[in-house]
């Protein structure tokens, strides 16, 4: 059992996010890619990343697609969005209250000016 001032000297030698770090679990959903990057009015982004990198998810009110996910990176940059066809599970997920994150997995050049970038999507469990 941990004891309030073992808590505090947690706290106090580490971030808070350090100590629940370690209780924070990726739980892994689907794998799908990133849709909409031709539309992006920077494209510069897609140079910023890599396998590996972490996305973040946000819904969007969007009057073509009612259950619409962007996806941002780190640095709060949009770079896209979950696929149409594969949204309607993570917009009611997040629609409840329920954190989801990405993760870039694989980056295939398909053409000069064109790149697919697979990703992971995982509900973030405490």
């Amino acid at each position: 059992m941990v004891k309030n001032d073992d808590l505090a000297m947690l706290t106090n030698n580490k971030g808070l996010g350090d100590v629940i770090k370690p209780l924070v679990k990726e739980i892994h959903l689907f794998d799908t890619y990133i849709a909409g990057t031709t539309h992006l009015s920077d494209t510069s982004v897609l140079n910023e990343i890599t396998e590996g990198c972490k996305l973040t998810l946000r819904r969007e009110n969007n009057k073509f697609d009612e259950k619409a996910i962007l996806l941002f990176t780190e640095n709060g940059k949009k770079i896209g969005y979950v696929p149409e066809k594969d949204n309607i599970i993570f917009s009611r997920l997040m629609d409840a209250g329920k954190l989801l994150s990405a993760k870039v997995t694989a980056i295939k050049e398909r053409s000069h000016n064109f790149k697919q970038i697979s990703i992971g999507i995982y509900l973030v469990d405490f």
